[in-house]
């Protein structure tokens, strides 16, 4: 025999914080919501939990359906559940935060979605439900991470120069870095593997590639290495 409850039950959503990295400038994506409420506001995407779906196929489900995102990194952030934080009833979501090479993935605007674009994250508009709350909290949490565990290296190409990993940690921790001891100490961590390649096409003097050496970095975690910057 199947038992229900009869106390009344929150819904379930998702919502997602997607940072991107364009040109040293860390951005986050948002949509345009296009039905109420909050019709022209923009918003994180998200939306409501499926009964057959987890909470992170829900997550990548909706990343998908509003911007066209996938196969990107994503982590649990924290569960906002504000009595008033939805106008149309009693909603419990559960925030991620995600992690894309911006110039590997055009953001399209799709379902109840009316645009879909990249923020500066110093220059937020004014945005729907308890959003800006969750944005703030993500911020944080990112700050704190990119010190303790290479989870920066998902924001930027696969090849790489040491000046735009320096300007991708200056942008997520929001401070200028020392050039001579950031470099010292990346490097002195063996984790990067230089190349044999430079940077094409630019108008200063072409700056030598690195990649992210994700194998030796999980050996060195087992035997108790850490990261940190």
């Amino acid at each position: 025999m199947k038992h229900t409850y009869r106390h009344p039950r929150p819904a379930l959503t998702v919502d997602c914080v997607v940072f991107g990295l364009d040109e040293g400038d860390l951005k986050v994506l948002l949509i345009q919501r296009d039905i109420e409420p909050f019709a022209g506001k923009w918003a994180l995407p998200g939306g409501f939990v499926h009964m057959g779906e987890t909470l992170e196929e829900a997550a990548r489900r909706e990343l998908l359906e509003e911007t066209g995102l996938g196969q990107v990194y994503l982590e649990q952030l924290y569960t906002f559940g504000g009595v008033d934080r939805d106008p149309r009833e009693r909603v419990v979501s559960v925030a991620y935060y995600a992690l894309v090479k911006l110039d590997e993935h055009e953001a399209r605007a799709a379902t109840d979605a009316r645009d879909a674009a990249w923020f500066p994250v110093d220059e937020i508009p004014s945005l729907a439900f308890d959003h800006e709350q969750i944005l703030a909290m993500a911020l944080t949490r990112l700050k704190g991470k990119v010190r303790y565990e290479p989870i920066g290296f998902e924001l930027l190409p696969p090849k790489f120069t040491l000046s735009q990993l320096q300007h991708l940690y200056e942008a997520s921790l929001e401070e200028t870095l020392d050039k001579r001891n950031f470099r010292k100490k990346i490097l002195g961590m063996g984790l990067l593997v230089e190349l044999d390649e430079i940077e094409k096409d630019v108008a200063h003097r072409a700056a030598r590639l690195y990649r992210f050496d994700e194998r030796k970095y999980q050996q060195l975690k087992k035997r108790g290495f850490d990261f940190w910057l």
